[in-house]
This record gives structure tokens, C-alpha cells and sequence, in this order.
């Protein structure tokens, strides 16, 4: 439960939403901690009206990828090398992503196993319990319904009801291993183009990135993978591969520059964000088990916060509006109406800081909380954070 301060957050972009005519929800805008002021959209959904260029144009002709240029020296065996070995890549990892399609938008989606498993971002999904689904070995469309979501990282998985023969299942790979630098691709179905790709290296590793409310629930990624690979609308939800055709990461954010023309700034080129692998995973397998996630690894305070800003106008704080009964923040015997500023003498601006602290911190680890109290009083109490729920 908290506000987005001014702040934090600059401009607002619904571009990756739906068309103008259907939109329902509203636009995702992400702040990363260490890009003070930086807008960010997420680059999921596609408008519906988008679709149709997907139907027009064989998804096998649509692959397309941005090759590395021609060494100054001329060689062009490393050059021939380099070329089929991007191609070899493509064709055997794009048949593991797919269109997912919904009431209001479009998004994509990657074959995790054999049963039709697939997964996804929570945000592509939104409110819907029903998709269709479509390959990008054909045309057809298959019927398709959530198994689970975890807003908090932004991963869902949906579940083909009758998968065909012969899926395609994506390799993950280990995104611990990434290193800034490595070559990456990112795979899925930007604007509607089934089965496009875009090709970039990995720009950053361990950004925290915050998303908007979906659905009135907050999306903080820690550990986030930036790239320069362009991430378009309707590329959220796909994959970005490495060298080895593995998945290494899901790509949900693209960056948007504040100070261009339109209201909700003109897209960053070259910054995106992904959530590595291994949270993909780790998510993934409890909600295809247990249909929701047992145990997030996500640090929880147990309060519901809106920001607060001084007579100024400036952050203030955290001003606590909720306390969990029996939670961590109860047990240390915080109260509604304190104002959270400071934890581990870091200072709380905003609710907005207070959350990108959490998503970098631990169930269990030992802070030092210093609130203002409802008579203007200062004090720091010892909190153990619990676990954000599933």
C-alpha cells in the first residue's frame, strides 16, 4: 500500500498497454534506484489493433535479428562464422517463445516444460484467468488459463489445456553466471510482430527496478538484468537468450526518457531490464506446484505505507498506515502513524525507497528502524524482517 512521490516517479507512458479505445488499466512506470529520476515503462502488452500485422506475415519470415558489423580487417570467414551462428541460435531457441493473448492486450511467453507450461510477466496476464495462445510454428491458436501469479516480481505462468506434440521447451540457463558485456538476444512479440528478435549485450547487472501498482499491488525486481537490447511493447514475458541459447532472463521494462516530447516521455534506447533466470525459475516451479508461491525469498516489514512530504513539498519519509497483526514491524512494537526515516541509518525518503531497500535486504536479517512517532518523537527499534507472502 503506498503513493508514488513526484519525486520518484516523472512521467507516466501507457504504450505498452493496449489501444487508446480498450485501455483499462494503467500505465507501468518503473524507477530504478541507481538512475535517480530515470522513467521507466514496462514494455509488455501490445495494443489488440497490433495483432493483425502478426496475422498478415508468417511468423518465419518476421525473425529478425540486428547482426554485429563486419570486421575493419575484412574477414569475412569470421563474419560467415559469426552470421550462422546467430541463425543456428534463432531457429532453434524462438520456437520455445510464444504469443499469449488476452481480452485487452497481447504479450509473450516462454514453453517451460512439455505439460504447456508457460511462462510469463504478472502484468501481461493482469485480471485474465483465460488466453489464447499461438506458437510460433503456426498459426493456430490454443486455449490456455493461469496457473498462478506473483505480482511482487512480476512473474506468472499460464498452462496450455491441451498442449500439441513436439513443444518446443526453452533451455534456461544460470543468470548468476551473466558478466557484463555478454551477448544477448531478446526474443518475443514487440507491436505485434510474432517471433521478432533484437540483439544487444548485457549493460548492467543487479539493478533494483520498481514497477507500478498492478492491480493495487507493488512490483519491486531486485537483481535486475539491464540490457541494450530493445525491449518493445509486447516483448515482455519473452526471453532473452545468451550465446548458448539458453534463457537467461524475462524481459518486462524499457526505459523511457522524461525529458523528451509527450507526456509520457519518448523510449531510452538501448536501456531495458529483465528479471534473471533463476528468479524466473525458482517462481515458476512453486506456482506449477503449489498454484501460488510458498516461499517468495523477498524481505517483509509488515506495514502498508504511503509516502509523506515536509511543508516543502520534499520526502519526508514512510508514514505507516497498516501494521500486519504479529508481523515483524508489530513485534518491534511500531505503530500506525509513525513515520518510517531511516533504516540501518539510511535514509527513507519516500515509500518508494523504503521499498527498493527491502528488495535488496533478506527474511531474517536484523535492521535498525528509526521512526518518527505520532508526538513528534524520534526513536530506533530493532525489527528481524519476515517474508513477503506469496
Amino acid at each position: 500500500m503506498r503513493s508514488l512521490a513526484a519525486a520518484e516517479v516523472v512521467s507516466v507512458n501507457n504504450g505498452w498497454e493496449k489501444a487508446p479505445r480498450r485501455s483499462t488499466r494503467s500505465g507501468r512506470v518503473a524507477v530504478v534506484a541507481v538512475l535517480v529520476g530515470a522513467s521507466l515503462a514496462a514494455g509488455c502488452t501490445s495494443s489488440n489493433s497490433s495483432s493483425k500485422s502478426a496475422e498478415s506475415t508468417p511468423p518465419s519470415s518476421q525473425a529478425k535479428t540486428q547482426t554485429a558489423a563486419a570486421p575493419a580487417d575484412g574477414n569475412s570467414d569470421v563474419v560467415t562464422e559469426l552470421q550462422g551462428r546467430f541463425e543456428s541460435l534463432i531457429r532453434d531457441t524462438l520456437p520455445s517463445v510464444v504469443l499469449i493473448t488476452n481480452a485487452s492486450g497481447l504479450g509473450s511467453g516462454v514453453i517451460y516444460d512439455n505439460q504447456g507450461n508457460i511462462v510469463t510477466n504478472a502484468h501481461v496476464v493482469g485480471k485474465d484467468t483465460t488466453f489464447k495462445v499461438t506458437l510460433s510454428t503456426g498459426p493456430q491458436t490454443l486455449d490456455a488459463k493461469l496457473v498462478g501469479a506473483f505480482v511482487p516480481n512480476d512473474l506468472a505462468v499460464i498452462k496450455l489445456q491441451n498442449p500439441p506434440s513436439g513443444l518446443k521447451v526453452a533451455k534456461y540457463g544460470d543468470s548468476s553466471k551473466l558478466q557484463v558485456g555478454d551477448l544477448v538476444f531478446a526474443m518475443g512479440n514487440p507491436l505485434g510482430l510474432s517471433s521478432s528478435v533484437t540483439e544487444g549485450i548485457v549493460s548492467a547487472l543487479g539493478r533494483t527496478v520498481e514497477e507500478p501498482p498492478t492491480d493495487g499491488s507493488p512490483a519491486v525486481i531486485p537483481s535486475a538484468i539491464q540490457t541494450s537490447a530493445p525491449i518493445n511493447p509486447g516483448n515482455s514475458g519473452g526471453a532473452l537468450v545468451n550465446l548458448a541459447g539458453e534463457v537467461v532472463g524475462v524481459p518486462t521494462l524499457a526505459a523511457l526518457d522524461p525529458g523528451s516530447a509527450g507526456s509520457g516521455g519518448a523510449p531510452a534506447p538501448g536501456i531495458g531490464f529483465a528479471i534473471p533466470s533463476n528468479t524466473a525459475k525458482n517462481i515458476a516451479d512453486q506456482l506449477i506446484k503449489d498454484g501460488k508461491v510458498t516461499n517468495s525469498g523477498r524481505a517483509s516489514l509488515g506495514v502498508g505505507v504511503l509516502s509523506v512530504s515536509d511543508q516543502s513539498g520534499g520526502g519526508a519519509g514512510a508514514g505507516i498506515v497498516q501494521v500486519l497483526p504479529g508481523g515483524p514491524a508489530d513485534k518491534a512494537g511500531l505503530k500506525v502513524g509513525d513515520i518510517i526515516v531511516a533504516i540501518d541509518d539510511k535514509k527513507v525518503t519516500s515509500a518508494n525507497v523504503l521499498m527498493d531497500m527491502l528488495a535488496q535486504m533478506k527474511p531474517g536479517q536484523q535492521v535498525n528502524v528509526t521512526v518518527i512517532g505520532a508526538a513528534g518523537k524520534t526513536r530506533t527499534v530493532s525489527v528481524t524482517l519476515g517474508e513477503l507472502p506469496g
